[in-house]
């Protein structure tokens, strides 16, 4: 049994290309299979297509405290014990100040948010 691959140009391609694998979410083809083989092949394409047609941006640093702090119940207070300073943290989150290393590191270290996360470049308020 022949079965389809196709390169993934346009989005009725893609379409097509997520529909095909779908089923394969909820019933994995057996490893080695040649329907395993397929999906991976799928999945790739499908990859390629999505970085270059669909590209997600990781959120700036100020965002990923905020995103980090609301999926772990963290309040600006546990901000401020972290920084030392209630109004070292306020101006954190309202892009009043920079992070610095420092705070960079305490992130990392005592909350888990990886340090690649918080050192990109990201505006402040005006």
């Amino acid at each position: 049994m022949q079965m389809e691959i196709r390169a993934i140009r346009t989005e009725a391609d893609y379409d097509w290309a997520l529909a095909e694998i779908e089923p394969s979410f909820e019933r994995q083809p057996a490893p080695g299979s040649p329907e395993a083989d397929r999906f991976d092949v799928l999945a790739a394409l499908i990859k390629v297509y999505e970085d270059e047609h669909h590209p997600i941006e990781a959120p700036d640093p100020v965002e990923t405290i905020r995103a980090w702090m609301a999926l772990r119940g963290l309040r600006q207070s546990d901000l401020a014990t972290l920084f030392g300073s209630k109004s070292r943290a306020s101006e954190v989150l309202n892009r009043k100040r920079p992070l610095t290393m420092e705070m960079v590191f305490k992130l990392s270290r005592d909350w888990g948010i990886p340090a690649e996360a918080l050192i990109a470049p990201y505006d402040l308020a005006a």
